[in-house]
């Protein structure tokens, strides 16, 4: 198996590129953007130093399922998917925050909870909750989006006081984030799975606000396990579950968690296999679909390939 860590490619009209912690996106002319999602993955913020056979795969993958089944919600950047690798899709103005939203108290929010705040990004916690219990109402926690390093929590009212983005559109940013976090459970939920959380990337094309970026994925989103939560949780165990969450857990079991001077546990062929087969796993209770390898000779001409024919279709 092989991983595609890095891509460097030239297309036509080809303006810059950019390299995020997982996709390269290449903008073309005007309007067009072109984003490989590589196998690269990253945690803490900190890209790890082995690629995930199939991982960009299914990513870009079930990304574009979850554009295709809230399009009826609001407008996205996809185009077409003309590789299992990449998506092509308008460019847009990003909004400089991240809308992370909550049903569940687990991750970074359990572990704020755990230390004793009980405030999160302006949002007020209820006292005597434990771990994986749900919200009686879910909440949106925000970030900051950082171009290098952390993002970093921010409130509702640091976002609007400091002119981030704007009043009236941050508010329609929270209501679209509800209607596609209730979108993204309904669905989970007919697959057996709990969408704990997750995040939304916004921009502005034309005036409109537009979804950007990935959706309902193993890296924006952690999921568990329907059946058995409630006893796991009465009896206080750790849940059965689906995201990335995983990884973050084996490296902080190496001592790991991205500061200075931390070094990454070895990630050996074993562990990037069972990193690459619960990515797989995850692909297929959340599509319902049997995933299917691209397998390739050589990834990088395929993918190559596949973009310029798609673009020549547009000229």
């Amino acid at each position: 198996m092989k991983a595609v860590v890095n891509t460097d490619f030239h297309f036509p009209d080809q303006c810059s590129k950019y390299t995020g912690k997982v996709r390269d996106v290449y903008s073309l002319g005007e309007d067009l953007l072109v984003m490989v999602t590589t196998d690269r993955i990253s945690a803490f913020d900190v890209v790890l130093p082995e690629g995930i056979p199939f991982k960009g795969q299914v990513l870009n993958q079930i990304a574009a399922q979850f554009l295709d089944q809230t399009a009826d919600i609001l407008p996205n950047w996809k185009i077409a998917v003309p590789d299992p690798m990449v998506t092509v899709g308008w460019r847009c103005e990003p909004y400089k925050v991240e809308m992370v939203v909550r049903g569940y108290l687990a991750g970074h929010a359990w572990r704020e909870y755990k230390a004793g705040r009980r405030t999160l990004c302006g949002v007020t916690l209820p006292e005597g909750m434990v771990e994986n219990q749900r919200f009686p109402e879910p909440i949106i926690t925000p970030t900051t989006k950082a171009a290098e390093g952390h993002d970093e929590d921010i409130s509702k009212e640091e976002i609007i006081a400091q002119g981030i983005v704007p009043k009236d559109e941050y508010e329609q940013l929270e209501r679209y984030t509800r209607a596609l976090f209730r979108r993204g459970t309904e669905i989970a939920a007919a697959k057996g799975l709990i969408l704990v959380d997750t995040k939304y990337e916004f921009g502005k094309k034309d005036g409109r606000i537009i979804l950007m970026d990935e959706i309902h994925t193993p890296d924006s989103s952690r999921y568990f396990y329907a059946e058995g939560y409630e006893e796991r949780l009465a009896r206080g165990e750790r849940q059965k579950q689906l995201s990335k969450e995983f990884v973050r857990e084996w490296l902080m079991a190496g001592g790991f968690q991205g500061q200075a001077g931390q070094q990454v546990p070895e990630m050996t062929p074993e562990v990037v296999k069972g990193i690459t087969d619960r990515y797989v796993e995850l692909y297929e209770h959340i599509t319902g679909q049997p995933f299917e390898r691209a397998e390739c000779a050589d990834i990088e001409a395929r993918i190559e390939k596949n973009i310029n024919e798609f673009l020549k279709t547009r000229v």
